[in-house]
């Protein structure tokens, strides 16, 4: 005899063997004791998860000689005839190859016959959703109103596409991703049953990579039956998922923590001399920084995350050396290479630029990098872990320096004078303002510094930052930031001043702008010794 697929073999026979979707089975069940067995079924759902299955179950359980509980018994005369298809009562159809007017021009004219042995006609129609717009057109009428013996049963992953009209004519079932622990108890079932001995990890690894599917799962399954002799290690599925162990992601995270760019890129280059899927791989990247949010958000871990208790406790530890921003960055970034990778040349070279700019949170210029940024800074500083040497010699020395530099901007003319602020006077002193701003508030530093004082007009400080550098000048240029810098230089210089925040690309217009004012005032001026004679007027600057 052939070998059959073990998702073959263990396909489930009665309501009870369908896993994860008892809010269906039970409906199905309380419907044939109760007799109140409606004429079409819209089953929906992802792939695997057992819609053909249960209409098979159904469509042998409403025709079964002997029913146990209203489950099939698999052993009747038409049971096993629909099982071996020797009974034509149960008509199953794809609709992928099937899609045409014609194709169902045919079923309605095979409708108008009653079943052979059993009480009702079943038709089976899979991948609905592939019918033309005629056949769903050709098939509406039998829908609304078929003989009181046939039963039209609809499975589509995608449910979305089927018309409004025959969504109205049918009982809709959603079939649900399977739960994770619920695919490891079918596996272990399955698996106990054939004598293989195989490790609780192992079939977790498998659960995971099926994405709740229990079809997937059962195929990977078996070819981990294959690859191993009697037993299935957590290796084994490594190497046919070719996917990286949990302790090689925990390393490469610990990297991306400590900073560390150079041991995480060799990583890396460890995944990619081994062979590994760099899609599987980052689809497990982001699950691990997935699985260390839920540590941050929830106290119950063991329904939220499909690992040992060891793992657990192990990310509990991790997720305790990471802020929750530095997480969601993470999966951000992540996510976006995975989209871009599909499609890249150079897959490789994404993951890399994407571990480096989260290690490197100084080279992220996006609002979360710079978030990280600031939160690590502040975190050092309420840490207390500062290393000061000679604090005494040094801290006379600064002092001195900064009473000189002081001194130097004490140059500037005060408020007094009602004379504009001296912008070369200014521009000397902007490094002790920027140290000022820093020791008193380190968040509005890490925005200012990435502006440069490029003018003074009058009592108003023009201060432009570069492309790619938006956030930090909005930031700058709006209270409380704002409030904070003009009261710092106001402060120093002796005067109240005004901020002005702009991009570089800005001042040209801002420029051209005050050169017309200018214009205007010297023509203002001329007039004026026109009228009284260049002796008369003395002009103040």
């Amino acid at each position: 005899m052939s070998y059959v697929a073990l998702y073959r073999k263990w396909r489930p026979k009665v309501f009870e063997d369908v896993v994860g979707q008892q809010h269906i089975t039970q409906t199905l069940k309380n419907q044939i004791k109760n007799e109140n067995i409606a004429h079409a079924y819209l089953f929906c759902g992802t792939r695997g998860t057992g819609k053909t299955s249960t209409a098979k179950i159904f469509a042998r359980a409403v025709n079964c000689l002997n029913p146990k509980d209203y489950d099939p018994c698999n052993e009747c005369e038409i049971c096993t005839g629909i099982q071996h298809e020797s009974i034509m009562d149960v008509i199953e159809i794809d609709a992928a190859s099937n899609n045409g007017v014609d194709d169902i021009r045919e079923l309605r004219e095979n409708v108008k016959y009653p079943p052979t042995k059993g009480r009702y006609k079943v038709y089976i129609i899979d991948e609905v959703h592939m019918l033309s717009t005629g056949a769903f057109n050709a098939l509406l009428k039998t829908l609304e109103e078929p003989p009181s013996y046939v039963i039209f049963i609809l499975a589509t992953t995608e449910p979305h596409k089927i018309p409004a009209t025959i969504h109205s004519r049918c009982q809709r079932f959603d079939f649900k991703r399977v739960k994770e622990g619920d695919i490891v108890n079918r596996m272990a079932h399955i698996c106990h049953s054939m004598n293989i001995e195989v490790q609780e990890e192992a079939l977790k690894l498998i659960a995971r990579n099926a994405d709740g599917a229990m079809r997937d799962a059962l195929s990977i399954l078996d070819q981990c039956v294959s690859f191993g002799t009697g037993k299935i290690t957590y290796d084994d599925v490594i190497n046919i998922l070719g996917t990286v162990s949990d302790e090689f992601i925990f390393n490469l995270v610990d990297y991306i923590t400590d900073g560390n760019s150079k041991n995480a890129i060799e990583l890396i280059e460890e995944l990619i001399s081994s062979g590994k899927d760099i899609q599987q791989f980052i689809k497990d990247f982001i699950e691990h920084y997935r699985n260390l949010m839920m540590t941050k958000v929830s106290n119950k871990l063991e329904g939220i995350i499909n690992l040992s208790r060891e793992n657990i406790d192990r990310l509990i530890d991790q997720g305790k050396r990471l802020e929750i921003n530095a997480i969601i960055r993470a999966i951000k970034e992540l996510s976006q290479t995975a989209a871009d990778a599909k499609w890249a040349t150079q897959p490789r070279i994404l993951l890399e630029v994407a571990v480096v700019k989260l290690s490197q949170p100084m080279f992220d210029q996006s609002i979360e990098g710079l978030i990280e940024r600031v939160s690590a800074l502040e975190k050092i500083i309420r840490s207390g872990k500062i290393k000061v040497e000679n604090v005494v010699n040094e801290e006379i020395a600064k002092d001195q320096k900064d009473v000189e530099q002081e001194k130097e901007l004490e140059n500037i003319p005060k408020k007094e004078n009602l004379k504009p602020i001296n912008f070369d006077a200014l521009k000397k002193g902007w490094d002790q303002i920027l140290k000022v701003i820093k020791k008193r508030k380190i968040s509005v530093y890490a925005v200012l510094m990435e502006g440069q004082l490029v003018k003074v007009e009058k009592n108003t400080l023009i201060v432009a930052f570069k492309h790619g550098f938006g956030f930090h000048k909005e930031a700058a240029g709006k209270n409380p930031y704002k409030e904070f810098i003009e009261s710092v230089i106001a402060e120093m210089v002796g005067q109240k001043v005004q901020l002005q925040c702009v991009m570089e690309d800005e001042l040209d217009n801002i420029l051209t702008k005050e050169d017309e004012g200018a214009s205007e005032e010297d023509m203002e001026v001329q007039k004026i010794i026109e009228l009284f004679g260049e002796d008369m007027v003395e002009i103040l600057e």
